[in-house]
């Protein structure tokens, strides 16, 4: 998939991804509008998007109840480094979900892409080009 990133105004960029358009934009304090998510924001909110899919995924195949299910994350910022050192989830489960379920839908938020990207980070191949492109 390729992805185009433009900058309309201020600090704000927007992505096109096919027919979607997905808007950042930076805090005030950080010279932006405070318009749209950071980056960074999407980032997160795109791994505990991905996670709450894998659990959904897993309770749809299974015919469990799915209303109610939901995603927490936080994360412990190293201020030095400007860096999250460890993110948390916690999913909350419909109550008509049995326990011996629990292990297996923990297993299946862990296979979530993002994750698995982390873990295994992919080469980056950052190019320079002058000129617009035309």
């Amino acid at each position: 998939m390729e992805i185009k990133v433009q900058n309309p105004t201020g600090m704000r960029l927007e992505a096109q991804l096919g027919e979607f358009t997905v808007a950042t934009d930076q805090p005030e304090a950080d010279g932006g509008g405070n318009s749209a998510p950071s980056p960074f924001d999407l980032f997160l909110a795109s791994l505990a998007t991905c996670a709450g899919y894998y659990v959904l995924a897993f309770c749809k195949q299974r015919n469990l109840p799915t209303d109610g299910i939901s995603v927490s994350m936080s994360n412990d910022w190293n201020e030095n480094r400007h860096l999250a050192e460890k993110i948390s989830m916690d999913i909350q489960l419909p109550a008509g979900i049995p326990a011996k379920y629990h292990k297996a839908i923990q297993r299946a938020a862990g296979m979530c892409t993002v994750k698995r990207h982390l873990e295994n980070p992919p080469a980056f191949d950052l190019r320079i080009r002058n000129g617009h492109p035309g």
